[in-house]
């Protein structure tokens, strides 16, 4: 499931990426969460976005293109960045500042940092906490640039050629070709340490045929470089029809009479999946492997022990 904060975030991403306009076909089709079929609904759910986005001051431009649709879409640099101000550390600071003060819901102060591609200060205390993730602007540039990438995780030094940024289930992901892996690639922004490092304008060469979508999967458990392993979950009759629409028919191992389901979920973040069953409540349950089991059951033991 997308909710519409990830659709509007995703929906700028695009549009902002390359700089080609994009029809609405291809539109939907890069950014999840509008109507599959096209027709009215996806038009009409295209134009509430545009509306959205307009309020919140980024101008989504209409320009012909050649095609059955004749329109096509983009955002324009000039009408999204700030230019740069070229500031010194101590004007930054001030200016961090200046934003950390700004009132409680005013996003106003923390949308001019990140359109500066300032970092907010880890020294001021604001009124309202907000997300700072420094890696986010670099990143943006080395999107634009189509410049190589390079940031130590979980203790690593990844090199990686990046394909896209995508807000995803509250997170920012980066999706890219690991290049000391050889292989796609995600990596949630919020956990690279250090600097990130941009090379050389024009150093990314993704393979032929990268599919960032494919690399970046619709459910979370999904997202992550553990061992595969198939999960069997039982789902009660109160939740089933909800988790299949959300997981897809594909997941679907068993019906039973009384409208519960067995799924088989093919898992690589274990830690995802326990976050998952829990906004599910007593509906779930873990049937299998045993080890997944006494993981998911060790946990909830000690959330309710803290609680």
């Amino acid at each position: 499931m997308v909710d519409r904060l990830e659709r509007l975030t995703d929906l700028v991403l695009v549009l902002l990426r390359d700089q080609r306009p994009k029809s609405l076909r291809e539109i939907a089709s890069e950014v999840p969460g509008y109507p599959t079929q096209e027709g009215e609904a996806r038009r009409q759910a295209f134009e509430r976005d545009k509306r959205t986005l307009r309020d919140g001051g980024i101008e989504v431009t209409a320009m012909p293109i050649d095609g059955p649709e004749q329109v096509g879409y983009v955002i324009r640099p000039e009408d999204y960045y700030l230019p740069d101000l070229d500031l010194a550390p101590d004007e930054q600071a001030a200016l961090n500042l200046a934003v950390a003060a700004v009132h409680l819901g005013d996003p106003s102060g923390r949308d001019a940092l990140w359109r500066l591609g300032l970092p907010a200060s880890a020294g001021a205390r604001p009124v309202a906490e907000l997300p700072a993730l420094p890696a986010l602007p670099v990143l943006h540039g080395a999107l634009r640039a189509r410049a190589t990438v390079s940031f130590d995780y979980r203790g690593e030094r990844r090199r990686v050629d990046p394909a896209q940024l995508r807000f995803h289930g509250g997170w920012w992901y980066l999706v890219g070709h690991d290049l000391d892996r050889g292989a796609p690639r995600t990596f949630r922004v919020d956990r690279m340490e250090g600097d990130v490092a941009a090379a050389t304008p024009g150093s990314v060469v993704l393979p032929d045929g990268f599919d960032p979508d494919a690399a970046l999967p619709d459910v979370p458990w999904r997202i992550g470089e553990g061992a595969l392993v198939t999960v069997v979950v039982h789902v009660d009759a109160a939740l089933a029809a909800l988790v299949l629409d959300e997981v897809g028919q594909s997941a679907l191992a068993a019906r039973h009479e009384d409208g519960s389901v067995v799924l088989h979920l093919e898992v690589t973040n274990i830690a995802a999946l326990r976050s998952w069953l829990f906004e599910l409540g007593d509906h779930a349950e873990v049937v299998g492997p045993e080890e997944v089991r006494a993981d998911v059951v060790s946990w909830l033991e000690a959330v309710a022990g803290s609680s």
